[in-house]
Order: C-alpha cells, then structure tokens, then sequence
C-alpha cells in the first residue's frame, strides 16, 4: 500500500478524534457548569420540592385535621337522644343536595304555642356529634322559648358520607329547606345559630340571597374568621399567611362572606376563648354590613363554653325582644363573588 493512500485514510480518522475529542471537551464543560449550577441552585429546588410534598400531603390530610367526628369514642354510633333532659323531640332524617341523608332532632314546645316563638336552627362545631351539645339546647329551649331543628353534617352521627366544606354547606341548606316546608311552626322567625365551624357554615348559609329572605336573624359564637387564619395561628408561621388559597382544601373564607350578610346578627365572644381568639370575633363583626348588628363579649366564656356564664340567655333575649320591638328595614343586598377580591 503506497504512502498516499494511507494518508488519505488517515485524515478521516484523525477528524473523527479531533470531533469526539471537542465533544468530550464541551461535555466536561457542560458537566461541570451543571454541577455548579447544582451547588448554586440545588439547595433552593430542594427545598422548593419539599415544600411541594409537605403541602401536597398535608392538603389530603386536611379533613383529618379539621373534622373530629369521632371524638369522643363512639360519637358515630351513639348519640345521646334530647329525651335524656326531658325534651319532647322528633328523629328525622332528610337529603341533602346530592342525596347524602341526614339526621335531626326537632325539638318542639307545645303544640299550643309552637307557632308563636321562633325556630332555631343549630350548627355545632367540629367534634362530636349533635348529642353532645344538649345541655346548651336546654338552656336555649327553656330561657329563649323556642323551637330548635338540631341538624347533624354529613360524617358526624348517624349522619351518612363523609365532612367537606362545599358537603356541609349542601347539608345546611337541607337544614333550612326542611324548615321551610313545616306548617306548625313561625317561618316567619327562623334563627341561625352557629357556633365555631357551626358559625362559619350559618355564615355562607346566611349570606346567600334566596335565604337571607328566610332568615329573620343570625347568632354566631366563638367563630373563626377562615381556616388559613386558623393555620397559620396555629402553625405559628407567618409563611403560611402568603401561601395561595389553592393549597388549603377547606377554607370557609367568614372574613369575606360576612360582607355579604344583612340580616340581623348577633356576635357572641368568649374572651376566654383560647381556640378562636376573640379579635377573630371582633374582625368579624366589623366587617359584617348588616344594618342592625351587636357584639356581645362574654367575660370568662370559654370556646366552648360560653353558654355557661351568668346572663348569657338573657341576652339572647334581650337582642331578640330589640328585633320585635324595632323590626330593621330589610334592603336589597348586594352581592360578590369572592374570585373577584
């Protein structure tokens, strides 16, 4: 083989080493601009990433955090009947708006005077079932002279389903709905009463149009201004002040349906209160826009005891003989959206 045909054999291969040599070359390049940039930048991605995780899980763990339906042991199987006090009652099960049943209590004077007193429809907190909150019922029954529908939400008692924010929201309306449709009693004077999460989901009930109709006046106890406040309260992180809305599973924004309220509202504060602190009950009440508001703070009250302090019915009473009395002029409420804050 002469010389020149080695040569030209050769050059093909000297330009293929002199490629892959200039591809090995950027290649370290590239490697060690990544390894910097890892150094750089890898602790942030990192962290990012786990605070991704942490609120993927803790989205999905949301409802076991805020619903205690449980607590105490057995309170989805037993629930303690209003006969225990002596109260004559009906067990009445109903739908809610996607077909979950429901279980009341409708607790009723007698039948000559059902009529003429008001009707209370009460929301509970978040443990428990209705049962549990029956001394309360005794009071309000015997001291304001009323009838009382005790609706129990979906998941709790011997309710069916499981507890969500747009369920318990569905599970209310069913709750007055039912009332609508009663004869033997004062449409004409239905309360709602909501104490804690009970407050939260009378809020969004109450400041719906077609019902604010139906609803002579609200009673909200010891309740929270939304769940992101409550997080980050609890948390003691400011960082979860300015994480969007859409990582939070429930939110029951009070703070901003409250504006949307008109009808007649009483705020009940326990300034013993070391849930739900009282200033939640303060912003509440100076957000509401209804014409005819009262703040009642309650020395000593409890989160969940308040009811039990000394004067506590009487002025349930007195803010109900100021609405006989001084009936408030209903207006045209004008309504928002919150995706539009």
């Amino acid at each position: 083989m002469s010389f020149g045909v080695r040569l030209a054999r050769s050059r093909p291969m000297r330009l293929l080493g002199s490629i892959a040599l200039k591809c090995w070359a950027f290649s370290g390049v590239y490697l060690l601009l990544c390894f910097f940039l890892y150094w750089l930048y890898g602790g942030v991605l990192a962290f990012f990433l786990l605070c991704f995780a942490t609120t993927g899980i803790l989205y999905h763990r949301e409802d076991q955090l805020l619903y205690h339906p449980e607590m105490p042991a057995h309170s989805r199987v037993y629930v303690p009947a209003p006969s225990i006090f002596s109260l004559p009652y009906q067990s009445i099960y109903t739908k809610s708006g996607d077909g979950t049943m429901l279980h009341m209590f409708f607790i009723s004077q007698p039948e000559n005077r059902m009529k003429n007193v008001p009707t209370i429809l009460f929301f509970h907190g978040n443990a428990g079932n209705m049962g549990h909150r029956l001394q309360n019922i005794l009071g309000l029954y015997y001291n304001v002279q009323c009838n009382i529908l005790m609706l129990e939400y979906r998941g709790y008692g011997l309710s069916q389903g499981s507890p969500s924010e747009e369920g318990l929201y569905m599970d209310a309306q069913a709750g007055i709905n039912y009332l609508s449709t009663r004869t033997d009693i004062n449409t004409n004077e239905i309360i709602v009463f909501g104490r804690s999460l009970g407050g939260a989901v009378a809020i969004d009930l109450a400041m719906k149009e077609e019902n604010s109709r139906r609803i002579w006046c609200l009673i909200l106890e010891n309740t929270f201004t939304s769940i992101p406040d409550m997080a980050a309260l609890f948390l003691k992180s400011k960082f979860l002040q300015h994480l969007p809305l859409f990582v939070y599973k429930n939110k029951y924004l009070s703070i901003l349906k409250v504006r949307s309220i008109i009808v007649p509202t009483l705020f009940i504060s326990g300034l013993a209160d070391t849930l739900v602190p009282p200033r939640m009950m303060q912003d509440l009440y100076k957000t509401c826009r209804s014409g005819h508001k009262r703040l009642l703070p309650v020395a000593g009250g409890t989160h969940n005891e308040t009811w039990c302090q000394p004067g506590y019915y009487q002025h349930i009473c007195a803010f109900l003989t100021e609405l006989r009395e001084n009936p408030p002029l209903r207006v045209a409420s004008s309504h928002w959206h919150i995706d539009d804050i």
